[in-house]
């Protein structure tokens, strides 16, 4: 398995050994001394601005083909690692399951904003005696 294939099924325990790997590569190098909070946010910081930069003067069309280029795909992918490198590790350091938590505010945001509900769908909500009627003022 290389990089590219690495985790793609996306399960909790490919976090988990990311994680993992993470941790024993910075431990190989005595790293974890710097891996404070602090530090790890203000690295997720810098890489997220890395990954912003590489958009920031593109128009929304030329965004939107940023991965067609092999050149430009490989430095978003790069940016994308990094960024997701440092927020596992930030994770990692103050024991938040990152899974878990996005599960829970995706909960927390489907509650706070409902999906819209198109007339046909509302319709269907409703019961066929259902419609919507629009005054004519």
């Amino acid at each position: 398995m290389d990089a590219r294939t690495a985790g793609n099924s996306g399960t909790a325990e490919d976090v988990r050994a990311l994680q993992r790997r993470l941790v024993a590569f910075a431990a190989a190098r005595d790293w974890q001394q710097f891996h404070t909070p602090k530090n790890l946010a203000a690295a997720l910081s810098v890489e997220a601005s890395e990954l912003v930069e590489i958009f920031q003067w593109l128009t929304p069309e030329q965004s939107g083909r940023v991965m067609e280029e092999s050149k430009s795909a490989a430095r978003v992918e790069d940016e994308v690692a990094d960024v997701l490198a440092y927020l596992l590790q930030f994770c990692e350091v103050l024991g938040i399951d990152a899974l878990a938590a996005l599960a829970a505010k995706i909960d927390r945001n489907e509650h706070r904003f409902p999906a819209v509900l198109t007339v046909s769908e509302e319709s269907k909500r409703n019961g066929p005696d259902s419609t919507v009627r629009h005054s004519p003022e």
